[in-house]
């Protein structure tokens, strides 16, 4: 079933939709009055409808019921992520908001080769966020995960004191996660390097700060890899792969 965000809450019966996600719905999904389709709003109620109309720049629904989205994790990870090369970071956007990831923040960290301007991390910026929403719509979640401005890793590990745990996975090795983690973390920021990996200094900054260095085995995985064995260890030892 097609499933949507809405901008604001439904307190009525009906409910229309426009902009992109009408577009969508008329011209390429071809949707007729009467088809299903789901919108999640902003407090996470799930909302069954169908199709009454459509017209060249709207889209009409009906809500036929609601209940809350129950498709979220119980583990909020923010993953920090140094820049990779080329466009890998639209694919560790797409499969880690398929995983769970709550937020993603794009750093630079001493290793990075990639490193944009301004103008072109803005542009960049825009386009992550458009890929989170496609891959949460894909996935089915209650949130759109946010992709924040790119920060340097200084500014990211001083971030991390909001976070219940920090993990930095480091290839030189560390404890495994299940070491780490706890029954009831809620929150968890994992740092995640570049091609390059990350430098000592950066890891024994994470470390002083209260985070920990974790290992995910005796294999060196690709920058693009890694995030992705990093949620899904994540999620298998919070239980929300069951």
């Amino acid at each position: 079933m097609a499933w949507f965000f809405t901008e604001n809450n439904i307190n009525s019966d009906q409910y229309i939709l426009s902009g992109e996600n009408a577009k969508h719905i008329s011209k390429v999904l071809r949707m007729q009055p009467g088809e299903a389709l789901t919108l999640i709003t902003p407090d996470r109620t799930e909302c069954s409808c169908e199709v009454f109309s459509i017209k060249s720049d709207s889209v009409t629904v009906e809500v036929i019921s609601k209940k809350p989205c129950e498709n979220e994790p119980n583990v909020f990870v923010t993953l920090y992520q140094a820049l990779p090369k080329s466009d890998k970071m639209e694919y560790i956007i797409q499969k880690s908001v398929e995983l769970g990831v709550s937020r993603i923040v794009p750093m630079l960290s001493a290793r990075c080769v990639s490193r944009p301007d301004a103008r072109a991390l803005a542009r960049k910026k825009d386009r992550w966020q458009k890929i989170s929403m496609q891959a949460a719509m894909q996935s089915r979640r209650a949130i759109i995960p946010e992709v924040c401005s790119c920060v340097s890793f200084q500014n990211a590990a001083e971030q991390t004191k909001q976070n219940g745990k920090t993990i930095i996975f480091y290839e030189m090795g560390g404890k495994p996660v299940n070491e780490i983690l706890g029954g009831g973390d809620e929150s968890v920021g994992i740092f995640i390097g570049s091609e390059g990996g990350f430098e000592q200094s950066e890891v024994d900054l994470i470390t002083k700060n209260g985070g920990s260095a974790a290992t995910l085995g005796k294999r060196i995985l690709r920058a693009e890899t890694a995030p992705l064995a990093a949620l899904s260890v994540i999620m298998y030892q919070t239980g929300n792969f069951e």
